[in-house]
């Protein structure tokens, strides 16, 4: 479903085969764990078993006394004074005076082998002072919670505040009071989401070597390695200039693989060692218990509306913890929450707050899916007392091309009102249900990033073309920027190979994250595309003879502009190549930017599904993605982000939560516990890819990657309404959880 005006397309919007496939598939491909040096040591990390503990004591001495143990570092090994964002990350990479939470390192020793390590940790006596411990947002806000960094809040917070309130914000326009008298209805709810990982199947690997003059190397499975740079030589006190970081492939990472965890242990480590590479991969209890998960929140929700549908006013006050460390995205929830509606009159307030659990991190969206179940669940709420179409309802206050946001821009092009009849004409919307099946509908948003990008592509002697880019593929992005290169070239897609490179081959790139990789590199990866072809049609120009003005660039090849021009045939890119030895050099195009023309991306679910009233059971029986990709640069990986993004709202929505003890010990530690979607949870979602093309892109991209986990959470909720006339307020919907509801009907 496209507003195209891209009909002499060639090869963008196909769908060919993944460039790096077939090393995927049959093994060559090398993830984190895979890699290995010469003369390596492994690397284990002791974790305190404790919420929250003043660490009296490290004896390591039984460890050192191993044969075959070569480091012992603790946090004494790493360098003070460190302030603000660079501090909070050496205090979650390495315990100082306290443990913040279960799972925080506070020791790591590097063997000669990975079990001897195992068992060097385990000789690491670390003698604590147990401290008392809050998990719960609500509750670390509260008069008497336990502080758990006392400091730690910035200017923002007012006076008279909990101290694990740490940043504080309040933004809107119009007049709320007012807009709530005009209401024919005013209703206001509280939403509470519980904390989720990202799942990701590889866990975290890394190996790294610290040279005694300085000079380090790592290895890493990452979505940003300049991040993981910079991160680890702002904790070990060093120039980021004397790192240099190789990603490996990926196996996942969802938000969660942007930041450092045990990344710098290893270095450390391996200084400690004679400069020994250390290798260091991470357990699922680890990943579970020392990564970072998406926050959890708190929301109170206010809305009001005529009987005709009109929403009149909006209140929201988010409070969210990240973890014992600032950082929760409360910001983000607030912006994402009311964007999808035309607003006069909206208020927003937000609280970062901290508790005794690991540092959060990104996660696909980060924020916006709790918002959105908050505020979607109260729309929908409102509908059905109001007898009203909820779809029709957000057509009627829909956002479109120049409306300015609930949190203050004007939008460029978007394509709400294009996903929300894409909607209303989908068959599903007509699909039958029976007895205890409901059917929910919900709207998401995400802003999307772009961020600090570079790119260089070469043309080889045979008229190919090799792209060099710092954004991990970690959807598909190797292929889309093949596509588009190879699209304006004018050469065939595999003619055209995309190269992740190491840090020392480009400028700073940011991370694969905030849906940017195949817009914000892709736009790189056609900028210096075209300036190839320029200094080809330069070169072709300089045979011919005449001005670089009168040869453009048609199908792979220069030819003159014009019959004015002169008569000469064209000349490809195969012919250029092969004699530019002899015409000047090589031919190569290079672009570095942060590039403007970011794409808003709106997306809308429905999802039909079946509640067991003995069990509490929910079954999903149908699932519909509509989202504006802005253009589908290769449609199968947009599909595969759409239902991607779908299969792990539907997990955060009925299974997905962090479980802790009363001990502040986090209880479900292995996936046979977290409980992830299987193949058998799930139904066959079906995609409908909207085409808005996002005029700041020269082939229409917006990002995709977010947008779809954000409706799953309400859409969900809303349906199980619908099919037994219970309104769950509390993530994760699981089946105790429903059956009490039920039974308390």
């Amino acid at each position: 479903m496209a507003k195209d005006g891209f009909e002499t397309l060639k090869l963008v919007g196909t769908r060919p085969n993944r460039p790096d496939g077939l090393d995927k598939v049959t093994g060559r491909a090398r993830y984190g764990a895979d890699f290995s040096l010469p003369g390596m040591l492994w690397g284990a990390v002791v974790r305190s078993p404790h919420a929250h503990a003043r660490i009296v004591k490290i004896d390591a001495t039984k460890a050192e006394a191993l044969d075959g143990v070569k480091a012992v570092i603790t946090r004494a090994d790493f360098p003070t004074g460190l302030t603000g964002e660079d501090w909070n990350l050496q205090e979650n990479t390495m315990a100082g005076e306290k443990a913040l939470y279960d799972g925080h390192a506070v020791a790591a020793v590097a063997a000669t082998s990975k079990l001897l390590a195992e068992q060097a940790a385990r000789l690491i006596e670390v003698t604590y002072e147990v401290l008392p411990h809050v998990i719960d947002v609500d509750a670390a806000m509260a008069e008497g919670a336990p502080v758990i960094r006392a400091g730690a809040a910035d200017a923002t917070v007012p006076e008279g505040l909990h101290p694990n309130v740490v940043r504080y914000m309040e933004f809107g326009r119009g007049d709320v009071d007012a807009g709530f008298a005009e209401a024919d209805l005013v209703m206001e709810r509280t939403y509470k989401t519980e904390a989720t990982h990202q799942g990701y199947i590889e866990p975290h690997a890394c190996v790294s070597k610290m040279g005694a003059d300085g000079k380090g190397e790592m290895w890493v499975c990452t979505q940003g390695h300049w991040y993981i740079r910079k991160m680890s030589a702002a904790v070990l006190g060093i120039e980021a200039s004397q790192l240099r970081v190789t990603p490996t492939e990926i196996g996942g990472g969802f938000g969660g693989k942007t930041t450092i965890f045990m990344e710098p242990l290893s270095l450390a480590l391996s200084k400690k060692a004679g400069g020994r590479p250390v290798k260091i991969v991470m357990s699922r209890s680890e990943v579970l218990r020392a990564t970072g998960p998406t926050a959890s929140a708190s929301m109170d929700v206010k809305i009001g509306m005529t009987k005709d549908g009109k929403i009149t006013a909006a209140r929201a006050e988010f409070r969210m913890q990240g973890g014992a460390f600032p950082g929760a995205p409360v910001d983000m929830a607030l912006y994402c929450c009311f964007a999808g509606y035309k607003l006069a009159n909206v208020h927003h307030v937000g609280y970062d707050v901290l508790a005794n659990r690991p540092k959060c991190a990104a996660y696909r969206a980060p924020g916006s899916p709790n918002g959105a179940f908050a505020v979607e669940s109260l729309v929908d709420e409102m509908c059905r007392k109001l007898g009203l179409d909820p779809v029709e309802v957000r057509l009627k206050n829909g956002v479109t091309t120049g409306d300015r946001a609930s949190y203050g821009p004007k939008f460029g092009s978007i394509g709400l009102t294009e996903v929300l009849e894409a909607v209303k004409a989908h068959p599903q919307l007509q699909a039958p249900l029976g007895e205890n099946q409901g059917r929910g509908f919900a709207v998401g948003y995400w802003f999307n990033h772009n961020g600090e990008t570079s790119v260089s592509m070469a043309i080889g002697e045979d008229g190919t073309a090799q792209v060099s880019v710092g954004t991990p593929d970690i959807g598909g992005s190797r292929a889309s920027i093949a596509l588009m290169v190879a699209e304006t070239l004018g050469i065939p897609y595999e003619d055209v190979g995309v190269n992740v490179v190491e840090t020392g081959a480009l400028g700073v790139n940011e991370p694969t994250h905030g849906s940017r990789a195949t817009f914000a590199s892709g736009k790189a990866a056609v900028e210096a595309t075209q300036a190839a072809i320029k200094e080809m049609c330069r070169r072709a120009a300089a045979e011919w003879d005449i001005d670089d003005e009168a040869v453009e660039w048609v199908n792979g090849a220069a030819q003159p502009a014009g019959p004015n021009a002169g008569k000469f045939p064209p000349m490809s890119i195969k012919e250029i190549a092969g004699k530019m030895g002899q015409t000047g050099g090589p031919i190569s195009g290079h672009h570095e930017s942060v590039p403007d023309g970011v794409g808003a991306s709106f997306g809308a679910h429905v999802v039909d599904l079946e509640v067991d009233p003995e069990t509490g059971r929910v079954t999903i029986l149908r699932y519909l993605v509509v989202q504006d990709a802005g253009r589908a640069i290769h449609p199968s990986y947009v599909e595969g982000q759409y239902q991607g993004g779908a299969a792990q709202g539907i997990g955060w929505a009925l299974n997905e939560e962090y479980v802790y003890d009363d001990k502040g010990r986090l209880s479900n530690t292995v996936f046979l516990d977290y409980r992830v979607p299987v193949a058998s949870d799930l139904p066959m979602i079906d995609t409908v890819i909207v085409e808005v093309p996002n005029p700041g892109h020269p082939f229409g991209v917006r990002g995709v990657g977010e947008t779809g986990i954000t409706p799953p959470l309400p859409a969900i909720a809303n349906a199980i309404h619908d099919a037994v006339g219970v309104r769950m307020t509390h993530l994760p919907i699981n089946p105790p959880k429903l059956l009490a509801a039920l039974k308390a009907r």
